[in-house]
C-alpha cells in the first residue's frame, strides 16, 4: 500500500478548520437536525494523524536503511541493515493497515460533516417553519366552483393516470396531446427566457458515476431516493450533479468565472421517503423534466449572496411572466440539506388545494461541493481556491402543470394558455 492512496479521497470541509471551530459544526448540525457527532470524528481524526506520522516515520527509517545497506563495507554489516530493515517493514506495513481502516472510518464521518449555514437562516424543524419573505399577485378567485388539474386534464383528455401506473407503478403518468404540446411551449419558452439571462445551455449525461453524487452531497445520506442501474451507476434527480462533474478535477482560470449553465435533463426520484405523501396527480412524481440554473464563482461571500439572490429573481421572473401567484420562503435549518449555505423555495398558488405548494429551490454552498468535485481555479494572486458554486430551479414539468392549469381553467373546462406560451403552443387555449 502506498501511503499518497490514503490522499485521494473526496475532500470536505477542510479537517484544520473542523478541529479549529469544532463548537461551529456542531452548532450547524443541531440547526440542520442531522445525526452528526464532531467529537467522534475529532476522535478518528487523532488516530488518523498518529497513524500516518507512523508511517512516515517508518517510511524515512526504511530509507535510511536502504541507503545504509547500499553503503555497508562488511557482509556482517549488511546482514544486519537487511534485519533491521525487515523489522520496519513489518512494523510500517502494520501501521499502514491500520491506517487504511480509520481512513475508511474517517472518510465515511467527513462525508457528514454539514455545512455552516448562514447567519440568516431561521431556527425550525422542518418546511413548516420556513419563512415567507414575498408574496406576488392575487390569489386566484373564480366565479364558479373550481377543480384540480387532475378532473380538468382527465375531462380534456390530456392525461391519464390510470394507464401510467399499470405502465410505471405508483406515481405513473401518460401525457398526451395538448399537455405535451404546453410542456414543450414551456420548455420553449423557458429555454428562450434563460438564455436571454446569460446562460450556456446543456443537456448533460443523466447516468453518473456515484462520485459525482458523492461530490454534490447527494450521498451518502440520499441513497433511497436514488435510482441506481445494475451497474453500479445512478440516474440523477437534478442536472446540477451531471453539471457539477462537467468540471470535476479542473483547474480554471479566474478569466473563466463565473460559469453560468443551463442544464436541462429528465429527472427521476424515488419518493422513497414519501410513499403517502402527495400520491394524486403531478406535484410529486418519479420522473419529469427540468431546466436548472448552475453558477460557478469566486471563492467570495458577497459574491455567492450575490448571485444567489439572482438566480432566485430569475425563477420569479419567469413565473410572474406566466401570471401564476406565488410565494417565496427562506428555508429554515431543518429544512436545509447537508450543504447548503442558504436556501429559498418558490412555492406557487394551487387555487383547488388553497395552498402554495413549492416549485424549485435556489442554494448556494460556497466550497463545499467544489472540495468534494475538486474545482479550483487561481486567484489574482496566484494563489489556489476552491470556486463557490450555487444552483437553482428554473422550472419543472410537469409540476408546473399543476399551477398552470387550475389558475387558467375557465367555466367551462377549458384552460386558458398564458400570452407569453401562446406563440410556442400555436392556440390561446385548450378544450375539448
Amino acid at each position: 500500500m502506498k501511503t499518497t492512496l490514503c490522499y485521494t479521497i473526496i475532500t470536505m470541509l477542510d479537517i484544520k478548520f473542523i478541529r479549529e471551530n469544532k463548537d461551529l459544526v456542531a452548532m450547524a448540525a443541531k440547526k440542520k437536525h442531522l445525526d452528526f457527532k464532531v467529537e467522534e470524528l475529532i476522535e478518528i481524526d487523532d488516530k488518523r494523524r498518529t497513524l500516518l506520522g507512523n508511517v512516515e516515520k517508518r517510511r524515512a527509517e526504511q530509507n535510511q536503511a536502504s541507503d545504509g545497506i547500499a553503503s555497508a563495507k562488511t557482509p556482517d554489516e549488511r546482514a544486519k541493515l537487511i534485519s533491521a530493515m525487515k523489522t520496519v517493514k513489518t512494523e510500517m506495513e502494520k501501521d499502514e493497515a491500520g491506517l487504511k481502516e480509520v481512513m475508511k472510518d474517517w472518510q465515511n464521518l467527513m462525508l457528514r460533516v454539514p455545512n455552516i449555514p448562514d447567519m440568516s437562516v431561521p431556527d425550525g424543524d422542518s418546511d413548516a417553519d420556513n419563512v415567507e419573505v414575498k408574496t406576488w399577485g392575487e390569489k386566484t378567485k373564480f366565479d364558479f366552483e373550481p377543480k384540480d388539474h387532475v378532473e380538468i386534464m382527465t375531462k380534456l383528455g390530456i392525461v391519464d393516470f390510470e394507464r401510467g401506473q399499470k405502465v410505471h407503478g405508483f406515481r405513473g403518468y401518460f401525457l398526451t396531446g395538448d399537455a405535451v404540446r404546453l410542456c414543450f411551449a414551456i420548455w420553449n419558452y423557458a429555454l428562450e427566457f434563460f438564455s436571454a439571462k446569460n446562460f450556456t445551455p446543456v443537456i448533460p449525461p443523466t447516468i453518473v458515476r456515484r462520485i459525482n453524487l458523492l461530490g454534490t452531497g447527494y450521498l451518502p445520506q440520499g441513497e433511497e431516493d436514488l435510482y441506481k442501474t445494475q451497474d453500479g451507476d445512478y440516474l440523477i434527480g437534478t442536472a446540477e450533479v451531471s453539471i457539477m462533474g462537467l468540471h470535476s478535477e479542473e483547474t480554471l482560470g479566474l478569466e473563466e468565472l463565473p460559469k453560468r449553465y443551463l442544464g436541462f435533463s429528465p429527472c427521476y426520484r424515488r419518493e422513497a421517503g414519501a410513499h403517502g405523501k402527495d400520491v394524486r396527480g403531478l406535484i410529486r412524481v418519479n420522473e419529469f423534466y427540468k431546466f436548472e440554473q448552475v453558477i460557478l464563482c469566486e471563492a467570495n461571500h458577497e459574491a455567492s449572496v450575490k448571485f444567489h439572490e439572482e438566480l432566485n429573481r430569475n425563477t420569479e421572473e419567469f413565473i410572474e411572466s406566466l401570471g401564476v401567484p406565488y410565494r417565496t420562503v427562506v428555508n429554515c435549518g431543518g429544512d436545509l440539506g447537508l450543504g447548503q449555505v442558504k436556501k429559498y423555495d418558490i412555492e406557487l398558488w394551487v387555487p383547488k388545494e388553497g395552498k402554495y405548494r413549492e416549485i424549485g429551490s435556489t442554494s448556494y454552498f460556497h466550497d463545499f461541493q467544489s472540495r468534494r468535485c475538486n474545482i479550483r481555479y487561481k486567484d489574482a494572486e496566484g494563489k489556489m481556491k476552491y470556486v463557490h458554486s450555487l444552483n437553482a430551479t428554473a422550472i419543472p414539468t410537469p409540476r408546473i402543470l399543476v399551477s398552470l392549469i387550475e389558475n387558467y381553467q375557465q367555466t367551462d373546462g377549458s384552460i386558458k394558455i398564458p400570452e407569453v406560451l401562446v406563440k410556442y403552443f400555436g392556440k390561446q387555449s385548450i378544450s375539448q
